[in-house]
């Protein structure tokens, strides 16, 4: 009987250190920052897991990109228009397959002109398809009401399934032309590298280009952002999808490939700040034109040269 008591104190004292011991993940399934940190990377055509201490990171960063799909570097992104090709499928054609096959997707802030995910619940299924629209005069005051006709998925709350329109396909996807990415930079000195981990990605529509015209930059792309998608939650789909081939048919990536290896080109609209604005909130708001472009360059110049000398940086520290 002693034994027994001696074995069961034993077990319980080894599962209570396991449990105080358990290293908590940096990036939650949501996406949030939490501070210790989980990437993959590729080494010789691999993957292999890194698992970040919380006490190794001396420095993090939360930075927001667009990804424009008109530079070169991202052609690839946006084809093919067609959603029915048997073999590829666009980066806006695969989220769409994701979303049908239940993938969680969440809105963006409350607060006009903040393009913060909201990670607090998903969006429910019935929303989604009035997000996903073509015809936008409701929205712009005209009174009508979209149709399903209009909309790129519908939602059967009967079935529990969510359909694809192709006819509202062609018209969408024309001005589908740039998306956001939420990631993460951080320095590891267990590793003595900076790492760099997107966690969150919207799509853009810029459906009616005249309705932004005079608002705020960060006002219009504000209004532009569709969704938020966990990027983690989105990679299992890029996993599966090639992209279509630039010029070499036998050198095919996947989209999880191509974001992994960082071959899309961006540019930075801001980064977390105690003042919580992004780039064109910061330059002065007495500019317009041709000045306020050039004095956001400058500052998205000055943020990026800042970024690239932070390893330098810690490591004179």
């Amino acid at each position: 009987m002693k034994k027994i008591s001696i074995l069961v104190f034993v077990l319980l004292s080894s599962i209570m250190m396991s449990a105080q011991f358990q290293v908590e993940s940096f990036f939650d399934e949501l996406g949030n920052v939490n501070l210790t940190t989980q990437e993959s990377v590729n080494e010789d055509g691999g993957k292999m897991a890194i698992n970040h201490r919380k006490d190794d990171v001396a420095w993090a960063r939360v930075v927001y990109r667009v990804i424009d799909m008109r530079f070169k570097q991202n052609y690839q992104l946006y084809a093919p228009v067609s959603p029915d090709d048997p073999q590829y499928r666009s980066l806006f054609r695969t989220m769409l397959a994701a979303i049908q096959d239940g993938m969680p997707v969440y809105e963006k802030s409350s607060n006009i002109g903040e393009i913060k995910p909201l990670f607090a619940e998903p969006m429910p299924k019935e929303m989604i398809p009035t997000i996903l629209n073509t015809d936008r005069t409701g929205e712009l005051g005209d009174g009508n009401i979209a149709t399903s006709e209009y909309m790129l998925l519908n939602y059967d709350s009967v079935a529990d399934v969510m359909k694809f329109n192709n006819f509202a396909y062609n018209t969408f996807v024309r001005n589908q032309l740039k998306y956001i990415i939420q990631e993460v930079i951080f320095f590891d000195r267990h590793y003595s590298r900076l790492f760099k981990k997107i966690t969150a990605i919207a799509p853009l529509n810029a459906d009616n280009a005249t309705f932004y015209e005079g608002m705020p930059v960060m006002e219009a792309l504000y209004g532009q952002i569709l969704f938020w998608v966990p990027f983690d939650a989105f990679r299992p789909y890029m996993a599966k999808q090639y992209m279509t081939p630039k010029k070499n048919d036998n050198q095919r990536v996947t989209y999880d490939e191509f974001f992994e290896q960082r071959k899309f080109s961006s540019y930075i609209i801001g980064t977390n700040n105690v003042y919580n604005r992004m780039i064109p909130e910061l330059v002065s708001s007495k500019l317009e034109g041709e000045a306020l472009r050039e004095a956001i360059k400058k500052e998205q110049d000055r943020v990026e040269n800042e970024l690239l000398n932070v390893e330098q940086d810690l490591w004179e520290y």
